[in-house]
């Protein structure tokens, strides 16, 4: 909504407020300035604000209703003229002629009124001005002042020619009630539109012919012209829900319905159509108004709602100040206030430290729960004005270590891209391994027996996945797994297993599609390890439960450095990758939580060194070496012996083939060599890589390769 300030000016005095603290004052009261414009007239500037606001207040999207906004921000008095002091007796007029109503139609008040003597529809200057600043084209007929009366008050009033009614009737006495339309009616609307109606929609009858969809638009037939002199004009309030469907149905949407659907209260309705007679009254002095027809639904009493001291301070917490080293939270004298400027009526018991508040009508759908009272006092005392204190907790007990293990692993295996799933402890007899603990009386076939292994289940739903197309393949699991003990009595496990592998993924349009191999795929698992400050070693396997899952030559056992058994990892079986039509570059993992659990509560704390800011020298070395001896040797004895400087090595290639002599292997080795102090030298690393080569030549029986 664009409004002027000019105009909220002549309501609330906010000429001595600058524009950035007055709109710092809105958008922290919750409403959000989407744009600053400038609006050039007669060589001067006047400012507008395109403001919006959330959902639930309706009651502000009007300049009486953001001016009643702004004044209660600013502590200021609201200076909304009184229409109805010309006419005092008025609402008693209208409390005569009101007629039970039915909420069957989603109405809660409908008021009609007739105008005669309607001979000037001049449009006076200062409400042209008006519509001009707040973004809306005048045409200097009636249509102005219905926009003037809806921008002002938030009202959508109707207008009709009774003319053409009374010509469409023939007769000059009608009813005015409203209906469900009848199947495949139709209705011609003044968008020159023709709709199919059906009796989900609602229509305001003239005696039986309708001239309205209620609330949205009126009848081509009835709509006003220029030649029009005698109106009538309905001002109705719906419900917002029953109107967004009527729109939704129909595929149309109108200025009138807009309003109906942000929820418009009945609060001041017969105050906004006193406002509307008056002015259509400045040019027509001799007008003749009449009350046509008053509908009005009972009125739902409110009851008042309680708020309590110490809850406000429970929720919205103390406020940036301090007296003898003590939170200060808001005083009871300064929630009063607040209730006040938000033209709540209320009463406080000094006693209880509580107020009953009665909310007015324009806020019974906003306001109707304690909390949504301590939000306006935090919303008028300013949310940046309270001390960011997060709120102490209660904890009974604490949380157990392999919970916490288990959180540090999931972050691990997010970290490395890994998705978590689940599948249930339940399987059926013929998975690929043997389930030896079947159930006495399943319910399914597919679930007779209890798991002796994750890993069935992961292969399972990753040959699911393939068949859909989905080739992301890097997914764990937490479980319990069972087994049976030399007595017969079962054992459970909680394991931590993983899939994944298949093809990689490309990273432009010139890479090639290539699978992962059996080096990368270790060394996934080993980052995983050094992510959980997990020393380990791998040796083959020797489990015969593995056996089929498992490929007999890519697999292995993995040790924790006291030579605890943590789990297996290995390369799927070609023969079941083969049954189950997919790659054979996929690996599978199992570990023991609480093999991990256990080892973590032992090891100490890492503590990092800063990162060096001296350039990095990477040095390869190439040497053949015996079948026997693992990388894992030959990395203590670098370590040992690459001085401060020697920061990392890696494994880069190893080779076995024609031109190598049995029993030997060839490794290609990474020499990283960093220094946190200075630049390094080449002859000082060359002296250090010559001295590395000597140690592996005597420890070993290494051949340097050139």
């Amino acid at each position: 909504m664009q409004i002027s300030l000019k105009w909220v000016n002549e309501l609330v005095d906010i000429e001595t407020v600058k524009l950035d603290t007055l709109i710092k004052k809105i958008t922290l009261g919750g409403f959000e300035v989407e744009e600053i414009l400038e609006i050039e007239k007669k060589n001067q500037k006047q400012i507008a604000l395109e403001i919006s606001a959330t959902a639930n207040r309706s009651d502000s999207l009007s300049i009486h209703g953001i001016s009643t906004e702004i004044a209660a921000l600013l502590n200021e008095t609201l200076k909304i003229p009184n229409y109805t002091l010309k006419n005092k007796n008025w609402k008693k007029t209208i409390h005569t002629k009101i007629q039970d109503f039915s909420n069957d139609y989603n109405c809660s008040i409908f008021i009609a009124i007739t105008i005669e003597n309607l001979t000037n529809k001049t449009v006076p200057k200062w409400i042209t001005e008006k519509l001009i600043n707040s973004g809306i084209v005048p045409s200097n007929d009636l249509f102005d002042f219905q926009n003037y009366i809806s921008l002002e008050t938030g009202y959508p009033f109707q207008f009709y020619d009774i003319k053409k009614i009374c010509s469409n009737l023939n007769t000059s006495k009608f009813n005015l009630t409203i209906k469900k339309a009848t199947k495949n009616q139709k209705f011609l609307a003044s968008n020159d539109i023709s709709y199919e109606l059906n009796d989900s929609i609602f229509t305001v009858n003239a005696n039986d012919i309708p001239i309205s969809i209620a609330g949205i638009i009126e009848d081509k037939k009835f709509s006003i012209s220029e030649s029009t002199n005698k109106l009538l004009i309905e001002g109705s309030i719906f419900n917002a829900a029953k109107i967004r469907q009527q729109s939704r149905n129909l595929g149309l949407r109108t200025e009138r319905s807009a309003k109906y659907e942000k929820s418009v209260r009945t609060n001041d309705l017969g105050t906004a159509l006193y406002r509307l007679i008056s002015l259509l009254r400045i040019a027509n002095p001799n007008l003749i108004c009449q009350f046509h027809t008053v509908y009005q639904t009972k009125e739902r009493v409110l009851e008042p709602i309680v708020l309590r001291y110490e809850t406000i301070n429970e929720i919205l917490g103390p406020i940036n100040s301090f007296t003898n080293f003590n939170s200060k939270y808001i005083s009871p004298k300064i929630i009063s206030s607040y209730l006040t400027r938000l033209n709540f009526k209320f009463h406080f018991n000094e006693l209880k430290l509580n107020w009953e508040v009665q909310i007015p009508k324009l806020r019974s759908e906003d306001i109707t729960r304690e909390i949504d009272l301590i939000e306006e006092i935090g919303r008028l005392h300013g949310y940046n004005n309270f001390l960011t204190i997060l709120p102490k907790l209660n904890i009974i007990g604490n949380e157990d270590s392999t919970s916490k293990t288990r959180k540090k692993i999931t972050t691990c295996f997010l970290n490395l891209g890994f998705t978590e799933l689940i599948h249930y402890s339940l399987v059926n007899q013929t998975t690929f391994l043997k389930n030896e603990i079947e159930l006495l009386n399943p319910l399914l076939a597919d679930y007779s027996s209890l798991r002796t292994s994750l890993l069935p289940n992961l292969i399972k739903t990753v040959q699911e996945n393939l068949k859909q197309k989905n080739l992301s393949i890097e997914g764990f699991e937490y479980g319990h797994v069972f087994s049976l003990d030399l007595k017969k009595k079962i054992i459970e496990k909680e394991f931590v297993a993983g899939i994944f592998g298949g093809v990689k993924t490309k990273l432009s349009w010139t890479n090639l599609e290539t699978p992962i191999t059996w080096f990368e795929a270790k060394g996934k698992l080993e980052q995983l390890f050094h992510q959980l400050n997990l020393s380990t070693y791998w040796q083959p396997t020797s489990k015969i439960k593995t056996e089929k899952l498992l490929h007999p030559y890519r697999s292995a056992e993995i040790y924790l450095s006291d030579g605890t058994n943590l789990g297996n990892f290995g390369q799927i079986h070609p023969l079941l990758a083969n049954k189950l039509n997919v790659s054979d570059e996929i690996y599978l993992f199992e570990f023991e939580i609480e093999v991990i659990n256990s080892q973590l509560q032992k090891n100490r704390l890492i503590f990092y060194n800063s990162y060096s800011v001296y350039p990095k020298i990477l040095k390869d070395l190439s040497i053949l070496i015996q079948k026997d001896i693992t990388f894992e040797n030959i990395q203590k004895v670098l370590y040992a012996n690459g001085t401060e400087f020697l920061s990392e090595i890696n494994l880069l290639d190893k080779y076995e083939g024609a031109s190598i002599p049995d029993q030997k292997t060839s490794l290609c080795i990474q020499l990283i060599f960093q220094s946190n102090t200075k630049t390094l030298e080449n002859k000082i690393i060359e002296s250090i890589l010559k001295k590395l080569q000597q140690i592996l030549t005597q420890k070993f029986a290494a051949i340097i390769r050139e």
